[in-house]
């Protein structure tokens, strides 16, 4: 199981944030809801490792979070709150969210765990490098852009008024592609490492 827990940075000198945070990670699945933990935090448990994956990124490219994902045990039954849970990966989280805060000039989100754990999180933090990286105007294009889908660059060209080489450059700059090939690796590596909670 997947603990996240989400501290806003800066929380002190900017306006709280929790709010936004909880609309953003809204359409993420959870086992228990997305809700403030205590203070400028919130917490989600979560089953499957591809939305783990999702709910990172969206953070980190919305910018100001710190990212903590605990990898372990979540006793049962589960209670109504993830602010009533207990386990190894509660434990997990908060350890992660606080060496999260001391990545420096990495994307700052760490993982916790059994074996995988630091795999993972060095898939996601360079997937996070080049998230947080994107300009707005990549994010238009990146965001009409279907993974798989063949014409796909041509209609969003169309969609936008500008050439199909224009979206092709921006989703190179943008890696779009390696994000799209490497989001199941991460994925994978976070379920390696869940296995072994068992």
């Amino acid at each position: 199981m997947f603990v996240l827990t989400i501290d806003q940075a800066g929380s002190r000198r900017a306006q709280d944030r929790i709010p936004e945070l909880l609309e953003l990670l809204r359409p993420i699945p959870t086992v228990l809801p997305w809700e403030r933990s205590v203070g400028d935090e919130a917490q989600g448990v979560v089953a499957d490792p591809p939305d783990v994956v999702d709910a990172a990124l969206l953070c980190l490219r919305a910018g100001g979070w710190y990212v903590g994902i605990g990898i372990g045990g979540v006793e049962t039954p589960y209670p109504s709150s993830p602010r009533e849970g207990r386990g190894s990966a509660f434990v997990a989280a908060r350890a992660a969210v606080d060496r999260a805060k001391k990545t420096g000039d990495r994307a700052p989100l760490a993982v916790e765990g059994p074996d995988g754990a630091g795999e993972a999180e060095g898939v996601l933090a360079l997937l996070g490098r080049h998230v947080m990286a994107r300009s707005d105007a990549e994010w238009r294009i990146l965001d009409l852009l279907q993974p798989g889908v063949r014409g796909t660059q041509t209609a969003v060209a169309k969609s936008l008024g500008i050439t199909p080489q224009a979206v092709s450059k921006a989703a190179g700059r943008a890696a779009w592609h390696e994000e799209q090939a490497v989001r199941p690796a991460a994925a994978r590596l976070l379920a390696w490492s869940d296995d072994g909670t068992a």
